[in-house]
């Protein structure tokens, strides 16, 4: 099952600058991890934001929150999540 999920990000201002460097490259390690065995498919930063939209494939409603929880950053996300659907005029559709 395909979903969008647009994730914006609200590090704390005052967070100690090696927590922050931590909080990040876990980050990186969790993505890439996801990226490498096809469940985090798509990643694009939102121009102008400390934003991404992403496209993920989990088998379901809950095994997506499990992996959104358990990003390094969750505490500091505002996540939007859209289940997708084929649409008949794609290409790819036939």
């Amino acid at each position: 099952m395909l979903f969008a999920v647009t994730m914006d990000v609200a590090l704390p201002h005052d967070l100690e600058p090696a927590v922050r460097a931590d909080l990040i490259a876990r980050e990186k390690d969790y993505c890439q991890d996801l990226q490498r065995a096809g469940v985090w498919l798509h990643i694009w930063r939102r121009a102008g934001q400390y934003a991404n939209l992403s496209v993920f494939d989990a088998p379901d409603n809950d095994r997506l929150h499990e992996i959104l929880w358990n990003l390094p950053l969750f505490p500091y996300l505002t996540i939007e999540v859209t289940p997708l659907a084929a649409h008949p005029s794609a290409l790819t559709a036939s």
